[in-house]
């Protein structure tokens, strides 16, 4: 398993790295899509579907709304803040799990959640590319959310006691999101001193990365939840290994478009 990984990732990495940071606009745009939309055909099986025909159908309306986002992009406003209205919901949805189930119990439900997760995560990273620093930003974004993986790892690991939300993944723990959330910060703090950031520049950066932490926890938790509700242990096998697409995006799905609406709320 360990060497399947690994050979998985080192396939996997150079694509995405060049995929994020060489192409531009439509480009950028349609492999982004691309994740997406293979996302989207693993949230149909999450739903409850186990049809191709309905998955793929599924994920072909998803692309299509990507289109019409591309093409008018007056409704990115709309979608970044759907996105944080669903965010929010979801932080209790989760917190309140197996009693939430019932709210989203409907195959119907789960596709209109799917929907608020993936569309939004496409949107995020449309905008955050257009920003000066486009790339470094969408860097920023990632190191966050892996640097709060790792710390949440070897923390939770060592001093792992209170469950976070044992319903949900019993393996995390609060121990595990203060430390994933410590290293985050000092990621934030070094990164900021080293560019020469006054003290309230630094002070709500670290504001914001906490933020990103905590709601990218959530997106954690949040397929975890879905993925529980329906037996499955992972969102599908396409990365061998490593389970499928949103196994791998589920906390970046919740950051980025947070993240993209703190920079429009950061902008002078």
């Amino acid at each position: 398993m360990l060497k399947q990984r690994i050979i998985t990732a080192l396939i996997l990495l150079p694509i995405a790295l060049c995929g994020f940071f060489l192409l531009e606009g439509s480009g950028f745009a349609l492999f982004i899509g691309l994740v997406v939309t293979l996302g989207a055909w693993e949230w149909a099986r999450l739903a409850g579907f186990t049809a191709q025909s309905i998955r793929v159908a599924f994920a072909a309306i998803v692309a299509l709304m990507l289109f019409v986002m591309y093409i008018v992009p007056g409704l990115a406003p709309w979608v970044l803040g759907a996105s944080v209205l669903w965010w929010a919901v979801a932080t209790y949805l989760v917190l309140t799990y197996p009693r939430s189930a019932e709210i989203w119990a409907s195959a119907a439900c789960k596709l209109v959640i799917g929907l608020l997760i993936l569309l939004p995560a496409w949107q995020g990273l449309i905008q955050i590319k257009q920003e000066p620093l486009g790339n470094w930003l969408i860097m920023a974004v990632m190191v966050l959310v892996w640097g709060a993986d790792i710390g949440a790892y070897f923390s939770g690991k060592a001093f792992g006691k209170r469950k976070l939300a044992p319903q949900v993944s019993p393996g995390k723990s609060w121990e595990g999101v203060y430390g994933g959330l410590l290293l985050s910060l000092v990621i934030t703090a070094i990164v900021g001193i080293s560019r020469g950031w006054g003290f309230t520049q630094i002070l709500m950066a670290l504001i914001g990365a906490a933020l990103i932490v905590f709601i990218s926890v959530v997106g954690d938790l949040t397929e975890s939840m879905f993925k529980r509700q329906s037996g499955i242990k992972d969102s599908s096998n396409l990365l061998p290994g490593h389970g499928g697409v949103l196994d791998r995006i589920d906390s970046l799905t919740a950051a980025i478009p947070v993240f993209a609406v703190l920079l429009w709320m950061a902008a002078p």
